[in-house]
């Protein structure tokens, strides 16, 4: 299935979303973008958390990426992995939101489209994650479990998640 069609369907199963969404390749990623993508993980993931990590860690290569737009800026992003020959789960991560703009939900609303998404590209594939330990609960709120124990990933506590078998379009 074409991106685009995934997309459309995708976000035909959700409420309207106050944002411009688009999902890309990390090949089909103008410069602007990629630097915008880049601008706001180091913002938050590396400057606000204050974590000294390398971000652009070569999975972006392999990755979709999910925008939110609003008025041509980034306000939140997630990058999303099609399952693997390895295990079969599907991925995602990178789940962030501009600090301009929290508080309107567009965490929940990446978090959706991509579970939305892997649904259409991945059907019946579990959904793996590695969540910041503060929001165990909130993803557990989309279904995820906890699988691990806590551990330490660029000195931010992480626990593993999953979420089995999305349901096929």
């Amino acid at each position: 299935m074409v991106l685009h069609e995934a997309l459309s369907l995708a976000l035909s199963r959700l409420e309207p979303i106050a944002a411009t969404v688009r999902l890309v390749p990390f090949e089909g990623l103008e410069a602007r973008a990629l630097y915008e993508i880049l601008r706001l993980r180091a913002e938050v993931f590396v400057v606000e958390q204050r974590s000294i990590y390398v971000d652009p860690d070569g999975r972006d290569l392999d990755a979709l990426h999910l925008s939110l737009e609003r008025d041509g800026r980034l306000v939140a992003y997630a990058r999303i992995f099609l399952p693997d020959t390895a295990n079969g789960e599907a991925r995602f991560g990178r789940v962030i939101v501009a600090p301009s703009v929290r508080g309107q939900h567009l965490g929940e609303a990446a978090v959706a489209i991509a579970l939305e998404l892997l649904a259409v590209l991945a059907p019946g594939a579990p959904v793996a994650i590695a969540a910041q330990a503060y929001l165990v609960g909130w993803y557990g709120r989309f279904g995820f479990v906890a699988r691990s124990a806590e551990y330490l990933e660029d000195d931010i506590p992480h626990v593993d998640m999953i979420r089995e078998s999305l349901l096929a379009y």
